[in-house]
């Protein structure tokens, strides 16, 4: 017997995926719920094949095959679904199942985040004495459809898309003679007052097992007007641990990060040498590094996980948002977070995180006075993608104040320049220096 699991999904590309969720979640935010429900989907779905004989193939619209064996690995194979309306797309990709040998195929989405392995087992097993097997879905639809041969015109003519789907099948299947078995019933996520139902199985994954230990790694120096702040947004985080590397402060920096609760680490200063300091004394399997002066989203660690959790991904950062209310702030970020999504090139202040191991493997931040981070996440880059969080990090407004945001940005931009034509880290660490100078 050779079963054949199809799973139907699309790239998460913003304002082309989840679209009736980008009023509650942004184009961003839905299509990163996409993505994630897709790794759900996956997830299963190897579950699945670890303890049966079977194939599972991933159709797909949108993006191409790279970007999805990027985005998603390459667990299974990929392949476009195709023209035509929903139908005819799964009529293909049935018929191509039963052609290649299958006994019994069966059609998934990804929306429904309900469906488990045992629940998709269980399925194939109806299909021995079933001709057809449905999964509804509480909108009238369904999640799941199995056949133990094809049936061209069991699809031909349906409303897809609205709430008669279910019942148009099932009539179908009564006319053609089909043997039908139903599933439980089960809940999609396609509008905004279906989110909880994601949720509660986010929630359910987590409670399952221990998530990964964070360790946030703060280097800092004279930070104690913004280092309170700091550390309150990380409260609220599970499994996570607090370093904050001092490099000399003399304005209580070191008292007040006892006081919160702190790993207090001494370090000669320097950031690059401030953060291989608290790398070294953390015990997380994930390392975060955070400015001083920046703060972090809430269920900033939900963010890290789930990124990490993607096959292909090897570290990450959030968005940036500085806090001011200037316009020219708001064109700096959107300058920077076009770079990092499409470049993958985050910088110090949108809070870099990445696993330990690989942090280590790769030697630390290179110890320079200026560009470690730059040149860390050019080394990071190379092993593989660097992922960008749908929540921001909001950083201070002090060093674009201090000479103004488009001085500022000017400056930043020479020193790259500078970088990327061989001049030495000391020097541009002088002319930064001197362009920039702190109060």
């Amino acid at each position: 017997m050779k079963r054949h699991l199809i799973i139907f999904t699309r790239y998460p590309e913003p304002h082309r995926t989840k679209t009736r969720l980008i009023p509650r979640l942004g184009p961003e935010g839905a299509a990163e719920l996409q993505g994630d429900m897709t790794d759900h989907t996956l997830a299963w779905a190897r579950e699945l094949a670890s303890k049966a004989s079977m194939t599972v193939q991933v159709r797909f619209e949108g993006g191409d095959e790279a970007r999805m064996r990027d985005r998603f690995g390459d667990s299974f194979p990929y392949l476009p679904q195709g023209p035509g309306d929903l139908g005819e797309r799964m009529t293909r990709a049935i018929q191509a199942a039963f052609a290649a040998g299958a006994d019994r195929a069966i059609v998934v989405g990804t929306d429904c985040p309900g469906i488990t392995a045992d629940l998709a087992e269980q399925a194939f097993e109806r299909l021995a004495t079933a001709d057809l097997v449905l999964g509804p879905a509480t909108d009238g639809g369904y999640y799941l459809i199995g056949l133990r041969r094809p049936v061209l015109s069991l699809f031909a003519g349906i409303a897809w898309g609205q709430e008669t789907v279910l019942c148009e099948t099932q009539k179908r299947a009564e006319e053609l003679g089909l043997a039908t078995s139903l599933l439980t019933m089960l809940s999609d996520v396609d509008r905004p007052e279906d989110l909880p139902v994601w949720q509660r199985v986010k929630d359910d994954s987590t409670s399952a097992s221990s998530p990964s230990r964070i360790s946030v790694i703060i280097p800092a120096l004279n930070e104690a007007s913004h280092l309170d702040g700091t550390l309150s947004a990380l409260r609220g985080a599970r499994n996570i641990e607090t370093i904050v590397v001092d490099g000399g402060s003399y304005d209580g920096t070191d008292l007040l990060a006892v006081d919160r609760g702190a790993l207090l680490v001494r370090s000669a200063v320097g950031r690059a040498r401030q953060m291989n300091a608290g790398a070294q004394a953390a015990t997380g399997e994930i390392l975060l590094f955070l400015h001083a002066d920046t703060r972090l989203p809430e269920r900033f660690d939900e963010h890290v996980r789930e990124l990490l959790a993607r096959r292909a991904v090897v570290g990450g950062a959030f968005r940036l948002r500085i806090n001011g209310a200037r316009r020219a702030f708001r064109m700096i970020e959107a300058a920077v977070n076009l770079r990092s999504r499409w470049l993958q090139t985050p910088y110090g202040d949108q809070a870099i995180f990445l696993r330990s191991s690989i942090f280590h493997r790769l030697g630390g931040f290179p110890e320079l006075p200026i560009m470690e981070d730059f040149q860390f996440i050019r080394r990071l880059r190379r092993n593989g993608k660097i992922a960008i969080a749908s929540a921001s990090a909001t950083t201070s407004a002090r060093r674009w104040d201090r000479l103004g945001p488009w001085k500022t940005t000017w400056i930043n931009q020479q020193i790259i320049l500078g970088y990327y034509l061989g001049i030495s880290p000391e020097t541009l660490a002088r002319w930064y220096s001197h362009g920039n100078p702190r109060p």
